[in-house]
Formats: structure tokens, sequence, C-alpha cells
């Protein structure tokens, strides 16, 4: 059995990962066989190389090797290109054309992005695996071949067996050794190390002073989650080594190429200040929702005072709910007029002096529309352009309310 670390050289592998090299020798044990391999692991932490390992190890080493991105060939044609077509087959077919299966035939197929299958293509493929056989495009034909299938995806197979997007015997049938490789931010010990080598490389490629990160980059480095894993990190190396000119670079450098370097939190969309409104929608809702809340307020001022009959105590205890409602201004020109409550009236059943008013639930949005343009525009001075940004819609919106309410 070939040593790991010859493998690595030999294949250009970065990193001493404990996970990472037990990939490597599951990718080197099951070689010698003819087994069906499925590789999984994140976009960008280099499936691409389990399957050439698994070929140059194998007896099929001297047949050919093909390599199939799945997921980039359009649906129409994915059957053709795989398994070839019959002239006349459909429009543009002018020739018989040998697919992927027949070409490759005593050698290894890639499938990249195998998870990208049409189901009907699925079905195909699901035949070749179980004995070998498979039909052109436009023929009636059976064509045997004997190919070895390595086969990689980036999506939760899992998933996609639940929603119906992947046969659960197809991913049987490839899956019989599966080989996970771990995320970049799961090897962190790496992390470093591939950057000094991918810096190495650009300098050796620009012929220029290598890169190097002083001790903070470095830790704001180890941190970062990566999400593109290794391609994001040669990405960033490259960047780097070819836009700063100053050889070391300074954790406050390293920054400015990091996206959201200010945390590895998930970026929130579309957030607004408080009060920033970017529809009118915005507005009606925001109006509505203020509406309720301070009727609610009042249900309960209203509802203390019934039980209590103590204005000064009501006052106390609900002093920020006043506030809320009224303005200072308001309290102190407005006398609250407290209802005097019989007492022999009992808590227990509904109160018998009261009377019942059917509460009016429905609410102009036009009318409370009409009136925050007032206000807005009173408050600047009949000024648009203000008022617009004071209300959160643009100008050009605010004038044509102004004409449709004639303003």
């Amino acid at each position: 059995m070939e040593n790991i670390q010859a493998l690595k050289q030999r294949f250009g592998i970065i990193g001493n990962d404990i996970h990472l090299n037990r990939a490597l020798e599951k990718a080197v044990r099951v070689a010698p066989t003819d087994i069906s391999v499925l590789v999984t692991g994140e976009s960008g932490v280099g499936k691409e190389n389990i399957p050439k390992i698994v070929h140059s190890l194998s007896h099929r080493k001297h047949a050919k090797y093909i390599a199939v991105n799945c997921g980039a060939i359009p649906e129409g044609t994915i059957d053709s290109e795989l398994f070839g077509h019959e002239k006349g087959a459909f429009t543009g077919a002018t020739q018989d054309r040998k697919g992927y299966f027949e070409v490759a035939d005593g050698g290894t197929i890639f499938l990249d992005e195998v998870g990208e299958l049409p189901l009907t293509t699925q079905v195909r493929l699901l035949r070749v695996l179980e004995n070998g056989e498979f039909i052109k495009v436009g023929s009636s034909k059976v064509l045997k071949t004997n190919v070895r299938i390595v086969a990689a995806t980036n999506v939760n197979m899992q998933d996609a067996i639940n929603k119906e997007k992947f046969r659960e015997d197809l991913y049987y049938r490839l899956s019989t050794v599966e080989i996970h490789l771990p995320a970049l931010r799961d090897r962190n010990e790496d992390i470093h190390l591939l950057f000094r080598k991918f810096a190495a490389d650009f300098a050796q490629k620009y012929r220029m002073p290598s890169i190097r990160l002083d001790e903070n980059a470095v830790a704001i480095l180890l941190n970062y989650r990566f999400p593109g894993n290794i391609r994001q990190l040669k990405n960033l190396a490259e960047q780097i080594s070819v836009i700063e000119e100053e050889r070391v670079v300074s954790a406050q450098k390293l920054q400015h190429y990091l996206p959201n370097n200010k945390g590895n939190f998930p970026a929130v969309v579309g957030s607004k200040k408080e009060n920033d409104f970017s529809t009118e929608r915005d507005i009606m809702y925001k109006i509505l929702f203020d509406m309720r809340n301070d009727i609610n307020d009042l249900k309960k001022l209203t509802l203390d005072l019934m039980r209590n009959g103590n204005i000064e105590e009501v006052q106390e205890e609900n002093h920020h709910l006043l506030e809320k409602i009224y303005s200072n201004k308001e309290l102190k020109d407005s006398d609250i007029e407290v209802m005097n409550i019989p007492q022999n009236s009992s808590t227990d059943k509904d109160y018998d002096f009261i009377e019942t008013i059917e509460e009016d639930e429905s609410l102009s949005l036009q009318e409370k529309e009409i009136e925050m343009i007032k206000k807005s525009l009173e408050k600047n001075n009949n000024k648009r352009k203000l008022a617009a940004k004071e209300l959160g819609i643009s100008e050009r919106t605010l004038y044509r309310k102004i004409k449709q309410y004639d303003l």
C-alpha cells in the first residue's frame, strides 16, 4: 500500500488533518477493487482528487479516465453526452456519437455533482451500475460497458431522497464505499499551511516575493469559517499576492479581503433602522401595529381604573402607559374622569352598569395614509423631498400621492 505522505506529494495534497488522512486511507484501500465510490463534502474541499487517486492505484490506470460535471450539462443533452446517440435521434444529430460510458470502456468515469442528474438519467445510470448495459439515445440496441464509477456530490443525499429528487436505490448503488472530505474550517491546523503553499506558488508564478501574515493576521485567518473552503483560500492568497505591495500582511489589511469580516455570523439582509420604511405597505403596517398596541394599553388602563377606582394610585402604577399613550403636555392639560363603581357589583359577573359597545375594527388605510402625508408635509414646511425621506418613499411617489388625494 502506498504511503499516505508519498500519496500527498504525488497529488499535491497539503495537510495533516486526521479526517483528511482517513479519507485518503479509504481511497487507497478501495482503489484495487471495482466497487463504486461516492465522495461527499462541501464545494471547494477538493473532492476531485479522490477519483484520480482511485483510478491511478487501480488496475484500470492505463485505461481512460473521464471526469464529467453533471451539473454543467443541460438536462436535454445529458443522456446523449453520457450514453451517446444515433444519427437522426433528435434535431442536430447529424451523425452517430459515442457517449462517455462507451469511450471510457475499461476505465473510470468520475461523475461530479451527481446529485444534479435528472431522474430519467438516474434510471439509465442505475442500469449501468447493475449490469453494465446502456442504450444510446434514438437506438434500441443494448450495449455493454465495463467502467468503474466514482461519483461526488456536495448536497445532502438523504434530503434529496426525501424530496424525491434522487433515487434511493441509485444512492445505495453509488455509495458502496462513501468517502467524506472535511470542510476547511474543520482542518484548523492546515489553514495556515495551505495559505503559505498557495502564497509560494503565486510568488513563483508572478515572479515576486512571497507574502506572509503577521501573528494577528494568522489568528484572524484561523478563526474565519471559509464557506468556499480551499478554493476560497486559494483565491484569497492570489488576491493578496497581486494587490498588496507590502509582503508582510497585517490583520487590518487581511480583514479587507475577508467577506463579512466583522464576525462570522449570517448577514441580516434588508435590515432597517427603526421607523425606516422602504415601502408604503410598511407605513400602513406600522400604523396598524401602533394603533393595536395603544388600544391594548388603553384596555389595561381602563380595567385598572374600573377595578381600583383610585385615580392617583392608577396613575402611579401605570405611569409608563400614560406617558406612552399621551404626551406630557396632554397629561397636564387633560383631566381623567373616574367612574364610580357600585360597591355591590361582583367581579365574577359582567359589569352590569357598562354599556356594551361594538368595537369598530374597520380602519381606512387611505385615511391614515393621507393623515401621515399631511403631518409630514406640515412638519417639513411643505418640502416634498424631506417629507418623502421621512416617510421612506420616493419623492416621485409622494408627488403622485399628493395629486391623487388632492392635498
